[in-house]
């Protein structure tokens, strides 16, 4: 088992740039699949990024060129650097891991079997 807390988030203009962090405790992350969601209001929790056991990364359209998924393997903890921030990224943001009891699709949220309880980023206009 493993308990994930997200932070970093907060309110910032647009244009701005925020780091969030996934903070792993109870088992060391560095082998497996983990992955960032958000989910803004009235709508469905939306994949944003992910990082495979290789570091191989993956990146939803929508954040290509302004987010970067990384680990430090060191500190347990994972991060999602973004930038050029718009309203439309404003959402509740959630870090998640595969143990091995998710599916095999990196941006299905059935792909992750653990979850953190999410840090909220709220882009002004």
């Amino acid at each position: 088992q493993v308990q994930l807390e997200e932070s970093g988030g907060g309110l910032v203009q647009a244009g701005g740039s925020l780091r969030l962090s996934c903070a792993a405790s109870g088992r060391t992350i560095s082998s497996y699949r983990m992955g960032w969601f958000r989910q803004a209001p009235g709508k469905e929790r939306e994949f944003v990024a992910a990082i495979g056991r290789t570091g191989i990364t993956f990146y939803t359209d929508s954040v290509k060129g302004r987010c970067t998924i990384s680990r430090d393997d060191g500190k347990n903890t994972m991060y999602l650097q973004m930038s050029s921030l718009a309203a439309d990224d404003t959402a509740v943001y959630y870090c998640a891991v595969n143990l091995g009891s998710g599916g095999i699709f990196y941006s299905r949220a059935s792909g992750y079997d653990y979850w953190g309880r999410g840090t909220q980023v709220t882009v002004s206009s």
